[in-house]
């Protein structure tokens, strides 16, 4: 069994992102510029912000945000997002999510300009990515997708498993994984919460990507021998042996799993860290096509 290690994964990726920005701005003086809107106090969501100012700053990146009320009104946010489309020295934005009950979230996705959509949400790179080409995709799938080559982990003709069809995680990533490409060529199967016997699913996967929001969801009985799994959940359980209060955990029974597996992500530090650096390859390649 390996573990595969996104924490070390992602501070490689970064140091090239980091020598590719610096050798931008030694060319040009610009430098790629990431900015985010903040709609309210979520303390979640002021965290994943204050993380992607760090990790710009860490790899020579602009960062920006703009913080707005809770009470922002639905069209106060268009106004703000269509201002960020407009902005040329703005390459690439996110709208940290979740918002406000009173703002519709697909048509606030919806107004992003599809080239500074460097969360990949819009319908437009969604459509692009169906049809095998060249978009921005959702952070987790792409940092997932990355792992696996940069593990060189085959997935020409493997049985894929992915448990949870979300629009953020479960979905894209079928359709990454199955496309034409390397990684990819997989045969996907996608499970969920009405899916009948699950079980029967799971255990004929050669990779299981467990993305169905339930802690330690994937027992051991669930996992074929030698499989490549991937935990995308985070979960806090009440710990009472912990200074904190409680222990981190996935979707995933890692002590009960990991000695059944060729590969597994830990959790913390297997997806977690990709999804992030994902956000930076984004930014970055929106910067370069905005610059052709």
């Amino acid at each position: 069994m390996q573990i595969i290690d996104g924490k070390a994964v992602a501070a490689a990726i970064k140091e090239e992102i980091k020598a590719e920005v610096a050798q931008i701005i030694d060319n040009t003086d610009e430098s790629p510029h990431l900015s985010a809107i903040l709609v309210g106090h979520d303390p979640a969501s002021e965290t994943y912000v204050a993380s992607k100012e760090k990790d710009c700053k860490s790899v020579g990146m602009m960062s920006s945000v703009y913080r707005l009320s809770e009470r922002t009104t639905e069209s106060e946010l268009l106004e703000t997002i269509n201002f960020l489309n407009q902005d040329e020295e703005i390459n690439g934005f996110i709208v940290q999510l979740p918002l406000p009950r009173h703002i519709n979230v697909e048509k606030i996705i919806g107004s992003i300009d599809p080239k500074k959509d460097v969360d990949g949400f819009h319908p437009y790179n969604l459509g692009k990515m169906m049809l095998g080409q060249e978009s921005f995709f959702p952070a987790t799938p792409y940092g997932i997708v990355e792992l696996l080559k940069r593990y060189k982990i085959d997935t020409a003709g493997k049985h894929c498993v992915v448990l949870g069809r979300s629009n953020i995680v479960g979905t894209p990533l079928s359709v990454m994984l199955s496309r034409k490409s390397d990684p990819g060529n997989c045969t996907v199967t996608i499970c969920h919460s009405q899916t009948r016997n699950i079980k029967e699913h799971t255990t004929q996967a050669d990779i299981l990507i467990a993305a169905i929001g339930q802690p330690e969801f994937v027992t051991a009985d669930m996992v074929k021998e030698g499989a490549v799994v991937i935990d995308v959940g985070i979960h806090r359980i009440a710990d009472q042996s912990k200074r904190s209060g409680y222990s981190l955990t996935g979707d995933v029974n890692y002590n009960e799993v990991a000695a059944k597996c060729s590969y597994i992500t830990p959790v913390p530090g297997g997806v977690g860290p990709m999804t992030s650096v994902a956000l930076l390859m984004n930014t970055l390649k929106a910067f370069k096509a905005n610059r052709k």
